[in-house]
């Protein structure tokens, strides 16, 4: 069964939502059947990477705040990462923007990395404070899970996955995606946001059960004879 995340790298909520939904997911009978696709979504595509502002003067700008109301947001979400095991440092976080970012794992998805970029990207910005808009950054994120930096490199350097990274969110539009993280399962059932863990468990129950009923296992009448097993025996 597959599973669409559509989600941003910058999104605090979307780390959080991947912590409680693979919480979820690991309690799942038949989670070894689940596919997950990441796929591109962006908050803000027209913001400026700057790394002189702070990620607090910059949300208290963009959206009238104090800067001490920014602070005490940012708080907030810290604490709910915390509760999620992640460790957020918003302290250090670049303000950058997410499109080249997208690009990596949409070339990382290429190669099955998909889930191991989203989760270095996301460590990378909230944990670490690294610029997500810097191509040597990004080699180096995209080389320690396993790609190839002159691949990497020339992705960089062109448009390589631009029009993969507007397809999904011009998808996402078309679904009604208001937000993310947001989760599809199965294409029948959605889940938008940092849901609870038992929110994510209930949803994935249900549609992995429509699932199996939709793709029930082949059921054969064997005739037995002689055959060779895994383990090695031979009779």
């Amino acid at each position: 069964m597959k599973v669409e995340i559509w989600s941003d790298v910058m999104c605090p909520f979307c780390y959080i939502g991947k912590r409680r939904f693979e919480e979820a997911l690991a309690g799942l009978d038949g989670k070894d059947q689940i596919e997950i696709e990441w796929k591109s979504f962006q908050l803000n595509p027209d913001l400026k990477t700057n790394p002189n502002i702070s990620i607090n003067q910059y949300l208290a700008d963009i959206k009238g705040w104090t800067l001490d109301h920014a602070e005490q947001m940012n708080n907030h979400v810290t604490q709910m990462a915390a509760q999620a095991g992640l460790t957020y440092d918003f302290s250090k976080s670049v303000v950058a923007n997410s499109f080249n970012a997208h690009r990596l794992a949409h070339l990382a998805k290429k190669h099955g990395l998909g889930d191991a970029a989203e989760e270095a990207l996301f460590r990378a910005y909230f944990t670490e404070g690294r610029n997500i808009d810097d191509n040597q950054t990004l080699i180096e994120l995209g080389t320690a899970i396993g790609l190839n930096a002159d691949e990497i490199k020339l992705t960089l350097e062109t448009d390589s996955y631009a029009d993969d990274v507007k397809h999904d969110i011009a998808e996402a539009q078309y679904l009604g995606v208001r937000g993310v993280p947001f989760f599809v399962m199965n294409r029948k059932y959605a889940v938008s946001g940092a849901q609870e863990v038992a929110v994510f468990k209930d949803t994935l129950t249900k549609a992995f059960a429509g699932w199996q009923q939709e793709n029930p296992k082949a059921a054969f009448d064997i005739i037995e004879g002689e055959s060779c097993s895994p383990d090695g025996d031979c009779e």
